[in-house]
């Protein structure tokens, strides 16, 4: 008897598929728990998504069993005049047996060409595949900020968004819903009240080991423009280092003017592709504030 080929098909994923999902990539991912997953995944459930993109992303099975995946966080920055569609690839994974047929996923995720994609947070070793498939880096590496040595911001009153608020006074409509959406994410977002305006930051919390140790980090989620954290960093830094923590990370291409830390560029690299331009210093809606550093 002539043995049958398997059946390998690539779709998008669907809410009865988040159990699998979350399986497939607490075994790809084993630094990673289940629970962190499938948190992650919930909260994809409950977002907006542009109208026609998927929601989770993409599924790889072979005869129906679910053996690669990969995450998409699709959000529309334009207005209803003008969409802008920017995809974040997120989690790329699939089981060693069936890698050869790991660009059905890449090659479907990336088709539309409306949309701009970024990937950020890919691994070192990856470096030269992401760039071979068309992306090219916006950003070269992190800065280790210490704001709270900063004059910058001096005498400036800095406000934390609860989760529960409904509007941000002296905030934008849109940007604040992004404030309360992100602390809803269990963010910290905050408003600055200084001489210059109010403005808006988001900041996640991460831990960056050394060794045994595990050190307590802010990571710079979303800022209007570089500049206005340069800004106040000092009131920024100050109001954390009452809550314990002494660095912020922020996205940087090297050494910052008006910026006391340390530039690494051994990690933290991040890769556009797509019409649109990527900046430093929004990285909201993505993985990192739906999943978690």
């Amino acid at each position: 008897m002539t043995a049958l080929k398997p059946l390998i098909r690539c779709r998008e994923i669907e809410g009865h598929d988040l159990d699998a999902v979350a399986d497939l990539l607490a075994r790809g991912f084993p630094r990673r728990s289940r629970d962190y997953w499938s948190g992650g995944l919930q909260r994809q459930a409950t977002r907006a998504v542009p109208d026609g993109y998927p929601r989770y992303g993409y599924l790889l099975e072979n005869d129906g069993s679910p053996v690669g995946v990969l995450l998409t966080i699709y959000r529309d920055r334009g207005t209803a005049a003008r969409p802008q569609i920017w995809c974040n690839l997120s989690s790329w994974y699939v089981e060693p047996a069936f890698r050869n047929y790991a660009t059905m996923l890449t090659r479907i995720a990336q088709r539309r060409p409306e949309a701009t994609y970024v990937n950020i947070s890919a691994a070192r070793q990856t470096w030269p595949i992401i760039e071979a498939q068309g992306f090219r880096a916006y950003c070269s590496g992190l800065l280790f900020s210490v704001p709270a040595i900063s004059l910058a911001g001096l005498g400036a009153r800095v406000e934390q968004v609860a989760a529960d608020m409904q509007s941000v006074a002296g905030v934008p409509p849109h940007e604040a819903e992004l404030l309360i959406r992100h602390a809803r994410h269990g963010c910290l977002s905050l408003v600055v009240r200084s001489t210059q305006g109010d403005i808006p930051l988001v900041l996640q919390q991460v831990r960056i080991r050394q060794g045994r140790f595990a050190l307590p980090v802010m990571q710079l989620i979303y800022c209007r423009d570089m500049s206005d954290y340069v800004a106040c960093a000092g009131a920024i830094g100050r109001f954390l280092l009452r809550r314990g923590y002494l660095s912020i990370m922020i996205d940087a291409n090297g050494p910052v003017a008006g910026l006391i830390g340390i530039y690494t560029d051994r990690r933290g690299r991040k890769y556009i592709k797509g019409p649109q331009q990527a900046r430093l210093g929004d990285l909201s809606d993505t993985e990192l504030p739906l999943y978690g550093a």
